[in-house]
């Protein structure tokens, strides 16, 4: 794993921006264990530099792309995932759901070309998530204090150790050890994230007062939501809403 320094990155883009993502909707004024926010918080401003220097920008010429070609990046970087999800299902004794992962792997990577069309979801076989941090949480550890990482955003101890193990021990692609073949992926999964987050982004920048705080509460509420596998809490309304990213409907149109 040490030679492959693309996968270390990937997380960058998914930790920062599915949290902006979440910011997006309220969340209670919950407390929080943030022990390290002053650190946490300078980290966050070098994050925000980060994207507004370089990422931002990026992603919006990535957007002027025609959109197959966005959607078939995307479906590509999801089929390159689904071992991880795979092996985090089996660990977790979701067993069905394991089935879904492995047959979407095997349509999409057979007569999908590859991942480029994800054909599996046409044959029933919708896509989910699943990482080692969630797996942990299942068997019973706690989170840990919240963590802000450089470049790979909210965190906490827990999903920080899950995301080691997930590309340490389940990422066959990361265990290639071909630093070529990981940056690329990595940078892929960053731009096509924050291209599909941007209006999100933006709009957060714009109305939160505490933009930090925001993200904070946003991530561990999506952590807290993923790991019950996305059902809601008794009397919750408008819940699946913090899960759909900009661009959803406009990428299942184009499958």
């Amino acid at each position: 794993m040490s030679k492959n320094k693309g996968p270390r990155f990937r997380p960058a883009l998914a930790g920062v921006l599915s949290a902006a993502l979440l910011a997006a909707v309220p969340v209670g004024a919950e407390e929080v264990h943030d022990p390290l926010e002053p650190i946490n918080r300078t980290i966050y401003g070098l994050n925000e530099l980060f994207d507004v220097m370089l990422l931002g920008p990026v992603a919006q010429t990535y957007g002027e792309l025609p959109r197959p070609l966005r959607t078939g990046v995307r479906n590509v970087l999801d089929n390159l995932r689904s071992p991880v999800t795979f092996v985090n299902d089996l660990l977790q004794g979701e067993f069905d759901r394991a089935g879904v992962t492995f047959a979407r792997m095997f349509i999409n990577s057979t007569i999908g070309i590859f991942g480029l069309f994800d054909l599996a979801s046409e044959f029933g076989y919708p896509p989910h998530e699943e990482d080692f941090g969630q797996t942990l949480a299942v068997w019973g550890v706690g989170e840990g204090p919240f963590l802000m990482l450089p470049l790979l955003g909210p965190s906490t101890v827990r999903d920080a150790a899950g995301l080691v193990v997930d590309r340490a021990a389940f990422d066959p692609l990361a265990r290639l050890g071909d630093t070529d073949i990981g940056a690329a992926r990595a940078i892929g999964e960053t731009i096509d994230t924050r291209h599909r987050l941007d209006p999100v982004i933006r709009d957060l920048r714009r109305n939160s007062l505490d933009p930090y705080a925001a993200v904070r509460s946003a991530y561990l509420q999506r952590r807290a939501a993923e790991i019950r596998n996305r059902r809601p809490p008794a009397g919750e309304r408008g819940y699946e809403a913090i899960f759909r990213e900009e661009g959803d409907d406009d990428d299942a149109a184009a499958r």
